[in-house]
């Protein structure tokens, strides 16, 4: 089985110097970013299934060097070129005016991210895609969730575990599902279960099966979670809860590729992909012995942190509004939007149960909210205000050592042993506050 199937890359040859914000929107679509300085352009390197667009980046100056860039344009004349002009009013200069004939749209900067976001998108053939699509579920368009929808899409044609961490209602089975939407694998089924939900003397019957007779009330044979999802994935919620017996057989699935009812000793082969999440340090629970070091480094290829719903600024309030939209398409509500008293209590709540909790109060709200705007009464925020200094300065503490993490990062060129000796702590805490502050290392890099 190929891990990485040759999937067409999609590129975007970009002529100039791209922002981090901006690579990372692209990234978050599906589009690699190769940056060419367009003063010292010599070649561009592409396979030849490669879905390729140019992008002049003209905001700063004109490149130097635009005979060699003109002859490089024309020997890749199959090339779309799209093209950000400087802003104000000035005068395109006649030597720039061939290169931007060439140009099939061209905008004035400041340009909106997502207008190019999606011209690249219908450029590649791409319908305009539902909104339970693949990553774009994941409502919101803050950096933390774009660095996430980035590393799904990287993931997602990868035939490997991935480990999804982060705090409880995150939204890990909706990466999953993305994952899932993404792979190789789409056309067949994604079965999920939560791990903590099954009673633990059923655990191995559920996901492997069982024989007739196997054990008292096993009247007939059953086909285990993984067996039905044979030739897609299976997602496994609260992976730290399930039980070590359980563990040994999972590990055999991810080693072998077998699996082995109860109450049979004949193995039976499986393909399936297997996608695992959890809240819990699972790095602690091997040590404390509650979860096999072996099978732990076995789902632990890939790693996609999810950010918590705090970290995501903006994207509290559109998906409130998302909530309580989608909640008036199904009942009959007065609530049609948020007033400014209850939208300064969201920004500044802390949200321990993440976005599950923004959906169960702004429905909650909805039904006894009395006028047109909802209230932070309703939304049974106005009592958490009171305790808004101490959590502000909780927040304010947070804030600062993730500030500080990720300079002294930048710094040592995310140089683990140098950062961890510019902090002057050890190499652990360093990995142990990237977990803590969902920083995930390659991405960042």
């Amino acid at each position: 089985m190929a891990a990485v199937p040759d999937f067409p890359a999609r590129c975007v040859i970009w002529f100039g110097q791209p922002q981090a914000a901006e690579r990372t929107a692209l990234a978050a679509a599906g589009w690699q970013v190769r940056g060419v300085a367009s003063d010292e352009c010599v070649a561009i390197g592409m396979r030849g299934n490669d879905q390729v667009v140019g992008l002049l980046d003209l905001r700063n100056r004109a490149p130097s060097n635009l005979g060699r860039l003109q002859v490089l344009l024309d020997e890749h004349r199959h090339m779309t070129l799209l093209a950000i002009l400087p802003a104000g009013p000035a005068a395109v200069p006649l030597a720039l005016q061939p290169l931007l004939a060439a140009c099939v749209e061209t905008w004035t900067a400041p340009v909106e991210l997502g207008r190019i976001v999606q011209r690249l998108q219908e450029l590649a053939g791409d319908p305009s895609p539902p909104a339970a699509a693949g990553p774009q579920q994941l409502i919101g368009d803050s950096a933390v969730l774009q660095v996430a929808r980035g590393a799904i899409r990287k993931f997602a044609p990868v035939d490997l575990p991935v480990l999804i961490t982060g705090e409880t209602g995150t939204g890990k089975e909706l990466a999953a599902q993305a994952l899932h939407a993404l792979s190789p694998r789409q056309a067949h089924p994604f079965l999920a279960v939560n791990c903590g939900a099954i009673p633990a003397a059923l655990v191995q019957s559920e996901l492997f099966g069982h024989e007739r007779g196997a054990f008292t009330g096993a009247a007939s044979r059953r086909l285990g979670l993984f067996e039905t999802a044979n030739g897609g994935t299976v997602f496994l919620d609260e992976i730290g809860d399930l039980p070590l017996d359980a563990q040994t057989s999972l590990l055999r699935v991810l080693q072998e590729g077998t699996v082995e009812r109860v109450g049979s000793n004949r193995p039976l082969a499986v393909d399936v992909r297997v996608l695992a999440a959890t809240h819990v340090d699972l790095e602690q629970a091997v040590e404390r012995g509650q979860f096999r070091r072996d099978l732990f480094y076995r789902l632990n290829v890939l790693r996609l942190p999810m950010p918590a719903l705090r970290d995501r600024g903006g994207d509290i309030m559109r998906l409130a509004h998302h909530f309580l939209a989608s909640f008036r398409d199904r009942h009959v509500t007065r609530a049609r939007g948020f007033s400014s008293e209850a939208t300064r209590a969201m920004e500044r709540f802390n949200w321990p149960g993440n976005v599950r909790e923004l959906l169960n109060r702004v429905q909650r709200a909805a039904i006894v909210c009395e006028g047109e705007l909802i209230g932070a009464t309703d939304l049974e925020l106005a009592a958490a205000q009171r305790d808004l200094p101490q959590k502000m300065l909780h927040d304010a503490r947070q804030l600062a050592e993730r500030e500080t993490l990720l300079r002294a990062l930048r710094q040592s060129d995310f140089n683990i042993t140098a950062c961890a000796r510019q902090m002057q702590v050890s190499r652990v805490t360093v990995y142990r506050l990237c977990r803590k502050h969902q920083l995930a290392l390659p991405e960042l890099r």
